[in-house]
């Protein structure tokens, strides 16, 4: 009996041991699914967070982001603007201290807003903004400078452009007035920069931005990247165009190709044609000296952006560069001239805490005029001109901003130690700008 009342006992506890193994086993087993669930749903969530940014940046670069407001295609419709448009304004002033006011770049013959700018305090360049969905097919923008000029105010336009909504495959086309969609910096409006002033090249090779009369039209395609191409012809006599004529004398493409790496880096690389026949192209008020030739110019520019999982609203970078080349073979004055002509910037942003950013900016030029053009403006200098800018600027919210910028200046032979206050204030409505 006593042998059976322990086969017994062993037996039971063998039972309870299975028992215990299988609960063991099946526990392991639930949590080894629920991390499976749960790894899968993460990742899910990431896919679709990734997903939904590109959708979002792709659908504010399709419409070109009608400069600062993002418009839905073929909706026909712009918030509570509906029938009346959307008006802003932008508030500009600085204050500037320093030596050298130089007015042009040695070794090139340049146009439009170009220099430092006097010592001093001044207004620049503020502007007031209409915009609006004219109906389901058109959207519409304009845009007035008024600028100080010796104590005289100037109106000018600005802007002033129809789009296209709602093509189909991906095309828009605008009309009109409008910043050309050529390298990175151009279609941004000044006050949108993160420094005071424009590069270089942009002073050099455009009289500080590249502005056009006639058409553009742009090809977003259906692609999990970001990648558009645009076409435009300018009939315009903007600096570096000469217009006139029924046929347009300058033409430009682009393309543009860019997308995001994880949830925190996104990033765009772009390339830029453009050709000028040019008829008497004068060098600012100096009109003795002009030149006549074709003149092409090809651009390369990229921009990189860090944000902690997309949240650029606490810490972010973005690191930019461009870079142009240039060539004209032609007459300048009555002389033989073939000139080639090099130009490059580079910068980085850093916004290290909320409302606080500071930057730093290289940008440097170089030319190859030849002999011939001694003594002229395009004679080629001894040194390259060439600037080292850092600036700091602070945000009381996302319409107004105060900025002091810091600027080794060695475009002239002299160099020279700048030191500017600038503000800048929006009223009135104005949309987040592009990327």
């Amino acid at each position: 009996m006593r042998h059976l009342n322990m086969w017994v006992l062993l037996s039971m506890l063998l039972v309870a041991q299975t028992a215990r193994a299988d609960e063991a086993a099946e526990i392991q087993q639930l949590r080894e699914l629920l991390l499976e669930i749960k790894s899968d749903y993460d990742a899910r969530i990431l896919d679709l967070e990734t997903r939904l940014a590109k959708a979002e940046r792709k659908t504010s670069r399709a419409v070109e982001i009608a400069e600062d407001t993002a418009i839905t295609a073929g909706a026909g419709q712009s918030g509570p603007n509906t029938f009346n448009p959307a008006i802003g304004s932008v508030l500009v002033g600085r204050y500037t201290n320093l030596d050298n006011n130089w007015e042009s770049v040695p070794g090139f013959a340049s146009d439009g807003e170009l220099g430092p700018g006097d010592s001093g305090f001044s207004l620049g360049e503020s502007e007031i903004n209409f915009k609006a969905a004219i109906d389901g097919l058109f959207y519409g923008n304009l845009t007035l400078a008024l600028e100080d000029d010796a104590g005289d105010t100037e109106v000018g336009v600005e802007e002033a452009w129809v789009q296209t909504l709602g093509l189909p495959y991906g095309f828009t086309a605008r009309g009109g007035r409008y910043f050309s969609g050529i390298g990175y910096l151009n279609s941004f409006h000044r006050h949108a920069d993160d420094f005071t002033d424009r590069p270089l090249p942009y002073q050099a090779f455009f009289g500080g931005q590249y502005i056009e009369d006639g058409a553009q039209v742009r090809w977003l395609a259906p692609t999990r990247l970001f990648f558009e191409v645009g076409a435009e012809l300018n009939w315009g006599d903007r600096f570096p165009a000469t217009g006139g004529g029924s046929s347009a004398d300058a033409w430009d493409v682009f393309a543009h190709l860019g997308g995001d790496l994880g949830s925190s880096h996104s990033w765009q690389v772009g390339m830029s044609y453009m050709s000028f026949d040019n008829n008497d192209r004068a060098a600012g008020e100096d009109e003795a000296d002009t030149f006549n030739g074709d003149s092409d110019l090809v651009g390369i520019d990229f921009v990189w952006k860090w944000a902690p999982n997309g949240n650029s609203s606490v810490r972010n970078f973005k690191l930019q560069g461009e870079y142009f080349h240039r060539e004209e073979d032609g007459d300048f004055g009555g002389l033989d001239y073939n000139g080639d002509q090099d130009g490059w910037y580079l910068q980085g942003v850093w916004q290290f805490a909320p409302r606080w950013r500071v930057g730093y900016r290289h940008d440097q030029m170089d030319s190859d005029n030849g002999d011939l053009l001694v003594g002229t403006v395009l004679e080629d200098p001894d040194h390259t001109p060439q600037r080292d800018s850092v600036m700091f600027d602070w945000s009381a919210s996302e319409y107004s901003r105060i900025r002091l910028q810091y600027t080794y200046d060695q475009v002239e032979r002299d160099s020279d130690n700048q030191l500017t206050l600038q503000y800048i204030m929006s009223l009135g409505a104005h949309g987040a700008h592009q990327f």
